[in-house]
Formats: C-alpha cells, sequence, structure tokens
C-alpha cells in the first residue's frame, strides 16, 4: 500500500524575499477540502510565505481561476486543490484528465503550481490523503509550488547571453548611441 512506502522529501526551499500564493480549492468535498487546506497553509506559513483562498464551483474551474489569477494579479505561485472520488460514469475520467491537463500545460507555460486535485477511488482514500496529519497532499502540492517558485526565481534572474536574437535587436544594436542604424 503506497501510504506505507518510504519516500524521499526535498528540504523545505528558503526565501529571501516572501512569497505569496494562491490557493484555489474546489469545496465539493467540504470536509476533505478543509483537511487539503489546513495542509497547505502550514507548509506555506512554515515556508515564510503568505495565502489567499479562492473557491471555485469544482476541479474543472481550478485551472481557470488559476489562469484568471495569473493574468490579473501578482501571485508567486498556485496550489490546487480538491477531491474527485469514482462514481457510476465517466464523468470521473473526463474531470479527472482535463483539470490535470490543463494545470500541466499552465505549467509548462511558467506558472509555479502544486497540484493537489485528489483522484481517488473512494472517500476513506481521500480522507487519507488529504489529513494533515497523515498523506498531507494538501501540504505536499503546497511544498511543491514552493519548490516551483524557488527554481523560478533562482533561473528568472540568471540573465545568460545565449540564443537568437530578433533581426529588429540586432539592428539596435549595430546603431549608434541613439537608436540609430549606421551605415
Amino acid at each position: 500500500m503506497a501510504g506505507h512506502e518510504s519516500h524521499y522529501i526535498l528540504p523545505r526551499p528558503v526565501f529571501d524575499t516572501p512569497v505569496k500564493l494562491l490557493i484555489v480549492v474546489a469545496p465539493y468535498y467540504k470536509d476533505i477540502a478543509d483537511n487539503l487546506i489546513a495542509g497547505a497553509k502550514a507548509e506555506i506559513e512554515a515556508a515564510g510565505g503568505s495565502w489567499d483562498i479562492a473557491e471555485v464551483p469544482g476541479a474543472l474551474e481550478v485551472p481557470t481561476a488559476i489562469a484568471m489569477a495569473d493574468r490579473y494579479s501578482n501571485y508567486d505561485g498556485f496550489v490546487a486543490l480538491g477531491c474527485v472520488i469514482r462514481g457510476e460514469t465517466t464523468h470521473y475520467d473526463t474531470v479527472c484528465n482535463d483539470s490535470s491537463r490543463a494545470i500541466q500545460l499552465m505549467g509548462l507555460q511558467g506558472l509555479c503550481i502544486g497540484n493537489g486535485i485528489l483522484t481517488v477511488e473512494n472517500r476513506p482514500q481521500a480522507e487519507v490523503r488529504a489529513d494533515p496529519a497523515d498523506q498531507n497532499k494538501g501540504g505536499g502540492a503546497a511544498a511543491a509550488a514552493l519548490h516551483l517558485i524557488a527554481l523560478s526565481r533562482k533561473w528568472g534572474s540568471q540573465k545568460k547571453n545565449i540564443g537568437f536574437r530578433p533581426a529588429s535587436e540586432e539592428i539596435l544594436l549595430a546603431g549608434d548611441n541613439d537608436g540609430s542604424p549606421t551605415a
């Protein structure tokens, strides 16, 4: 059983300037969501960060809210939380796959997102995974976001003079001090 395996956990990142995260949660199963939130908040606070919470109706709306927040606010990262329990129809597969895919695509575009949307077969599995004193998947999602923020700050501050420059930039570099091209 996965809950009894030993896993390596990266040390908590340290930040020179505080981080601010948005926890986006779908509280469809309120008790499970509350435990996920508790774990996420504790992890963020332990790293010296702050957080806001946004609630959305379901797991499919979590990525949309994250995209909106990225567009209209100034968060360093995001924690996606919710729970999808398998039912009698294929709707479970759609919700799990599409919410995960959207979060992954935003991550590939540079957003720092920890995905803590549980996808489980039954309620007992969700309860164990959400419990901050047990598997603490909310805390794990927050930790993932914090690690990605640390990497983005590390790599975002490195300016390397590699790659290609657009032709318009080459013309400016070859010009006089006023930026006009020289003959």
